[in-house]
């Protein structure tokens, strides 16, 4: 009935029929190798470390994330987490599963939102992605992780900023047991993962794998082909 009344339009190209349509969503650029194995960092050649993630000390085994965070993904991202567009998390969910290969996780979990900004969007964008995942991997989600202080936003933060603003910020609600997979929306700098997956890790996961739906680059040097 809502569709009736509201018609669904692509936020990319505006074509009726959905939020995403599957040409847009063909074109979305993927987070293509060779990586880095550890942060997932786009390389010129396949390397354990890379210089974003080199002498850092990670709570987080590995990063993967499904599409590069360029300006139509930012769009994406915005309606889904700003604007209350919470279809958007199954078209997220459908592409990870899509582009990247099934986890050998034992459970999912996500990075706990801030309570003032849930309680103003109405729901958690990255609970959402993380559900949905699950579901599709038949994997068990479990909250597992509060935040246990404030913190301010991490956009416009320098990286050193960015891991101070989330030092000790989460904790984990129970024992952690086995390999965990960590459900973000977007990964930036690595700085609220490595947080997140550090309580995890003191609570007695073995192992964090970090997953998000987009990750940005932050090396200037590398160049983002579309698919065609």
């Amino acid at each position: 009935m809502l569709d009736l009344l509201l018609p669904q339009r692509c936020l990319l190209c505006g074509v009726g029929g959905t939020q995403l349509c599957p040409a847009c969503r063909a074109r979305l650029p993927p987070v293509a190798a060779p990586l880095c194995e550890r942060c997932g960092a786009p390389t010129a050649w396949s390397v354990q470390r890379c210089r974003e993630c080199a002498g850092r000390r990670l709570a987080f085994a590995t990063a993967r994330a499904a599409v590069v965070y360029d300006a139509e993904v930012s769009r994406l991202v915005a309606a889904w987490k700003e604007h209350g567009l919470r279809r958007l998390a199954d078209d997220a969910a459908a592409l990870v599963a899509e582009r990247l290969p099934t986890p050998a996780a034992e459970a999912v979990t996500f990075v706990p939102p801030d309570p003032h900004r849930a309680l103003e969007r109405g729901y958690h964008p990255a609970r959402r992605l993380a559900e949905a995942l699950a579901e599709r991997w038949e994997l068990p989600c479990e909250p597992l992780l509060v935040r246990v202080r404030r913190s301010q936003r991490q956009r416009g933060l320098t990286l050193a900023d960015r891991r101070r603003n989330v030092r000790a910020a989460f904790r984990a609600t129970t024992t952690a047991r086995g390999t965990l997979l960590l459900v973000d929306d977007v990964y930036t700098s690595g700085a609220t993962a490595d947080a997140a997956a550090s309580a995890l890790r003191t609570a007695g996961a073995g192992r964090v794998d970090v997953l998000t739906f987009a990750r940005a680059l932050r090396s200037s040097g590398l160049v983002l082909e579309r698919p065609r």
